[in-house]
């Protein structure tokens, strides 16, 4: 009889990031940025049912019973952390299973650009780091928390759903909150928040209009806040937060969100051309001067620009990073150009010998 623990131990050695376990087929990975079953027969509807409902708590299968979807946390020792959805497919119950590193890494050792320390050490102010769901927004967060745990004496507070990476106190107190065990939602939680002495505070996902109202509202009045959002480039994480609103509450929004936005992180994990493992690329826009009047006179279509003129500042675009993997040989021409927003100046990157584009500068 299979059991969910044996199957996490298997996705674990096989060094997968994702476990799915769906009603009427094989148990299924993500590996590599590919999913690809295992070994083993389809699993009936309710053999899946019985693997999921194992692992989870009477609270749990309650909450799931009422909501029909459920996200938690898993610990399974010794392999380490998970973060698991459950939910039901054409009335059959499935899950989802994400492997999370015991080990917090270093903003470099993700392939980070040095810039990046930046957002370590900026003391007030939001910083959003967005990109598609599996693209490893929360292990940059949870590298940059590391980084200022171990470096400032501040109180850290985080919001999360659910907890993933277990952050320990260093130099800095770490409070650590999830929505469904230790408040109800992510916007009740940051009501609440100012009221905790926080320096930092983690939003683990804006995903409501309360939610992103809050966060700014705390940037504003002298904290840092860290969030995340799920859009393709650094621009469009800025018209998504305005989008947000409705249309007579955008202005108020804007100007606020010009005055405590400091940097936008976008990133992807792209196949390396080696094989067997992903590489990152991102894009860096930091809110200068020219960057806040654009985003008060809604140009967006100018930050692109900005960001390109911006190298001195930190900023890179999309199609700097993948050039400088290209030029590395780390990812194939035809991803990079799969990937880059302008093609033409993509190319153009590439061409220039890498000691005078200064390689992952």
């Amino acid at each position: 009889m299979r059991d969910l623990v044996s199957l996490l131990a298997d996705a674990v050695s096989l060094k997968a990031s994702d476990l799915h376990v769906v009603a009427g087929m094989q148990p299924l990975i993500r590996l590599n940025g590919n999913i690809a079953a295992m070994q083993g027969e389809p699993l009936p509807a309710e053999e899946a049912r019985r693997i999921v409902l194992d692992v989870l708590t009477e609270s749990q299968r309650a909450r799931l019973e009422e909501e029909w979807e459920l996200d938690f946390a898993l610990q399974v020792d010794p392999l380490g952390r998970f973060r698991g959805n459950a939910h039901y497919s054409r009335g059959a119950l499935e899950a989802a299973f994400r492997h999370i590193p015991e080990t917090i890494p270093e903003l470099s050792a993700l392939g980070h650009r040095p810039s990046i320390q930046r957002a370590c050490e900026i003391q007030r102010g939001l910083v959003l780091v967005t990109g598609i769901t599996g693209s490893g927004k929360s292990t940059t967060l949870a590298a940059i928390v590391k980084q200022i745990s171990e470096t400032r004496q501040a109180m850290i507070i985080t919001v999360e759903d659910p907890i993933e990476f277990i952050f320990p106190n260093s130099r800095s107190v770490v409070k650590q909150r999830e929505v469904g065990s230790d408040t109800h939602s992510f916007a009740e939680a940051l009501r609440h928040v100012l009221r905790q002495d926080p320096d930092v505070i983690l939003v683990g996902e804006m995903r409501d209009l309360e939610t992103i109202r809050a966060a700014i509202t705390a940037a504003e009045t002298g904290h840092l806040v860290l969030g995340t959002l799920h859009t393709i480039d650094a621009p469009k994480a800025i018209d998504r937060m305005v989008d947000a609103f409705p249309g007579d509450q955008q202005p108020q929004i804007i100007a606020q969100l010009a005055n405590a936005l400091e940097m936008v992180i976008a990133q992807r994990l792209l196949p390396c051309e080696s094989g067997g493992t992903r590489v990152l690329a991102s894009e860096t826009l930091v809110a200068n001067t020219a960057v806040r009047a654009c985003i008060r006179d809604r140009r967006y279509e100018q930050l692109v620009g900005l960001i390109e003129i911006g190298g001195r500042e930190g900023m890179n675009t999309i199609d700097d990073s993948l050039a400088d993997l290209y030029l590395a040989r780390r990812i194939s021409k035809e991803e990079a150009i799969a990937n880059a927003r302008d093609v033409v100046r993509f190319e153009s990157l590439a061409r220039q010998p890498e000691k005078k584009r200064g390689l992952f500068s």
